[in-house]
């Protein structure tokens, strides 16, 4: 225990911004960065990091949307310096090798209805048979007499839509019976806003910006604490990315993420209702578990 508490202050010290180990180096002025990433990250934390990163040494970020895939994958294929992704590399994926994901915080999939749904809490078991079309009416979840309409994320390799059915399913090929697809986060809350009987899942960080009803998952709220402790289950790392070989702005995206990880960095994430990554390294441990169980009982119920 002792060795393992040593490893983890050595990588909380390497992780800090040079100003705090002593060892600053001077601004880097008029420098660019081009990111290009998920929304949920951009709203977690990028947008305010990068803005106080400027401020400090000069270099100004151009931001991106686009989701996830392309968080790694313009990475990848040199078109941005660096990218945020809401979900880790597919593996085998050649669009996504040699990518290396770095996460700075920790995100959770929620459960989106209208702010006039009665619905307030929903276990795993619900939300699964939701989403393999075995419950349609809200009656059934003690709601009102109305069709569900399940809104989903186009394709399966979406931040929200690839993690959401690893943690649920296991199974990345999972099919979703939605009523309506989105081609990213935002389209699809901005629709659970109007939409009296939607339900959706999206990350947190942007999901709790928006005029909707966050539902409990088996009586635990996405509360920050409960992220925190892992006591709400689907949690997720959010990642910074980039390309490490013959990049040569690496210097500079590492010393950003040294950033991210500072105290000034972290109490930026926190300001956003986000955990950070370095305030809760237990969880990736935890999450490694419930994978494991997961892929144990979906295998039994195949062999059933």
């Amino acid at each position: 225990m002792k060795h393992l508490t040593l490893i983890v202050a050595l990588l909380a010290w390497s992780l800090l911004p040079a100003a705090e180990t002593g060892t600053e180096t001077a601004p880097s002025p008029n420098k660019t960065l081009r990111w290009a990433g998920c929304g949920i990250t951009k709203k977690a934390f990028m947008k305010e990091l990068a803005a106080a990163y400027e401020r400090r040494y000069g270099v100004h970020f151009e931001l991106e949307g686009g989701g996830a895939t392309k968080g790694i994958r313009r990475v990848h294929n040199r078109e941005v310096d660096i990218g945020g992704s809401c979900r880790n590399k597919i593996p085998g994926a050649p669009e996504e090798f040699g990518v290396h994901m770095s996460p700075v915080a920790w995100d959770a999939l929620v459960v989106m209805v209208h702010p006039s749904n009665p619905v307030d809490d929903i276990t795993l078991h619900q939300l699964k048979a939701i989403y393999e079309g075995r419950i349609t009416n809200w009656k059934e979840l003690g709601g009102k007499d109305a069709p569900i309409e399940l809104l989903i994320r186009k394709g399966k390799i979406s931040g929200v839509g690839w993690t959401l059915r690893q943690l649920v399913w296991a199974d990345p090929e999972q099919e979703f019976k939605g009523s309506a697809e989105f081609p990213s986060s935002g389209p699809l809350e901005k629709a659970v806003e109007k939409s009296p009987n939607a339900i959706a899942v999206s990350g947190i960080s942007s999901a709790r910006k928006r005029a909707v009803k966050l539902l409990s998952l088996e009586g635990n709220s996405p509360s920050y604490d409960k992220i925190r402790k892992g006591e709400y289950l689907l949690y997720r790392p959010l990642y910074i990315t980039y390309m490490p070989r013959d990049n040569p702005k690496l210097k500079e995206i590492k010393r950003f993420i040294r950033f991210a990880h500072s105290a000034e960095g972290r109490k930026i994430i926190r300001s956003q209702g986000v955990v950070p990554y370095l305030e809760a390294t237990g969880l990736t441990a935890k999450q490694r578990e419930q994978w494991k169980r997961q892929r144990q009982l979906v295998e039994r119920k195949r062999k059933d």
